[in-house]
């Protein structure tokens, strides 16, 4: 009796060990076992951790530098793949806890991934951590309902955002020639006045609470996610579980009682990080134009040709425009550093055998400097980069690409659009 006890208490925990050895070195081991016999390498797996402790020891390293300021992004943003590529070459394998990750910046094998249609690819799961700060947003939105947030029907919405933040800007201009303001923080406070508007159906002051808390949630995402999700972890009262739960219970209420009192439903989380995103693009692009002024005077010559005297922009204003500012700050500067995604089954990927599960990490930045695909200036901000049609289509993809395109990216290009065609337009009066 007392044996046949044991063994049931036992059983249990030798599953569970069985398990954990197999996840975490014997299916690596195959994994790696698997590529190298392709001749395909990368960095040498580590039991549980993976590289995960290298990537945030590399990006700790980066952020404690200070160099000069230039275009080369690469080794600022993607640290561990800017090491590791010239180790391994552009394509290499390396581990994000017991997970093989593909490291790609080939155009052709990128495409693949992004534009195929029959299932074998898909986003990562969300980790509870990833979903409470997306929730069930535009991410997951297929159809007419998708298509429905990529329409252009926000122009009012953020001229009138945009006017009244020229207005302050002027009134603290007085008169003068030589004047300081916090730009960043401007048009951060101006993305989400035009999603209180197109979102909530109110204005900034109203949404800025949600915005606040949303903001805090997003410091806490961006500390978790250099680490491994250990399952059950998000259960333990820790400083920052507990934080996190506080910001979340705060939020849904926030969002609820808007939502209550102007009687429209909120369109979702994801509306609340393309904020963050716009107001980062409009600040690069402002940067960039006033280091480059002859393009700065190109563009608002352009303009000023575009709409003619004592005019605002209208939609279909914006497929006139030639000097492609925009573009250019989203190949240098793109909202993502890389996308992830995940082979759902057995697949072949170029030359490459692809076993299930095994991750992708999509090179994005390094794509958009690669001096073989952009010319030797690849690291320069140039808008005629885009006056000649691109050799390929994976070259360019701030977005991403195929059928889970970003949902947001119209209403993002053209807020940003408005917002340089407004900030131009009023240069000139």
């Amino acid at each position: 009796m007392h044996f046949l006890l044991l063994a049931v208490l036992l059983l249990p925990l030798l599953f569970f060990l069985f398990k954990f050895v197999n996840s975490t070195l014997w299916v690596p081991l195959r994994t790696q076992h698997h590529f190298r016999r392709q001749r395909h390498t990368g960095a040498s797996h580590r039991p549980i951790l993976g590289n995960s402790a290298e990537i945030r020891r590399l990006s700790s390293e980066s952020l404690s530098k200070r160099g000069r300021f230039d275009h080369d992004t690469l080794p600022r943003a993607s640290q561990h793949y800017h090491k590791w590529s010239r180790t391994y070459g552009k394509n290499f394998l390396y581990w994000f806890g017991p997970r093989a990750r593909l490291a790609i910046s080939d155009p052709d094998m990128i495409k693949e991934v992004l534009m195929n249609t029959s299932g074998s690819f898909r986003k990562l799961p969300f980790t509870p951590l990833t979903k409470t700060l997306f929730g069930e947003g535009l991410f997951g939105l297929v159809g007419e309902e998708w298509a429905f947030h990529r329409r252009m029907g926000w122009v009012p919405e953020i001229v009138g955002s945009t006017m009244k933040m020229l207005e302050k800007w002027e009134n603290v201009r007085g008169g003068t020639d030589e004047f300081e303001i916090d730009v960043h923080k401007d048009l951060h406070d101006l993305s989400e006045d035009v999603i209180s508007r197109t979102a909530f159906g109110t204005s900034f002051e109203e949404g800025k609470r949600v915005f606040d808390l949303h903001e805090q949630q997003m410091h806490l995402f961006t500390k978790g996610a250099r680490s491994i999700y250990i399952p059950g972890f998000r259960f333990l009262p820790t400083k920052n579980n507990r934080e996190g739960w506080k910001l979340d219970m705060e939020t849904r209420e926030s969002i609820r009682m808007l939502i209550v009192s102007n009687c429209e439903r909120s369109e979702d989380s994801t509306n609340l990080l393309r904020k963050e995103t716009t107001a980062n693009l409009l600040s690069w692009a402002l940067l960039l134009l006033a280091k480059h002024q002859e393009w700065q005077d190109k563009a608002r010559e352009e303009i000023i040709r575009m709409s003619g005297d004592n005019k605002l922009p209208v939609a279909d204003n914006f497929n006139d425009l030639k000097i492609l500012i925009i573009n250019e700050t989203l190949r240098l500067y793109p909202p993502a550093v890389m996308l992830l995604r995940q082979a759902t089954k057995k697949v072949k990927l170029g030359s490459l055998d692809i076993l299930a599960h095994t991750q992708f990490y999509l090179a994005l930045t390094a794509v958009h400097h690669d001096i073989e695909i952009w010319g030797e200036d690849a690291n320069e901000f140039n808008p005629l980069s885009f006056s000649e049609p691109r050799s390929h289509l994976a070259s360019y993809f701030p977005f991403g690409l195929g059928p889970r395109i970003c949902a947001g990216q119209n209403l993002a290009l053209v807020e940003a659009s408005e917002h340089r065609y407004l900030k131009s337009y009023c240069n000139h009066m």
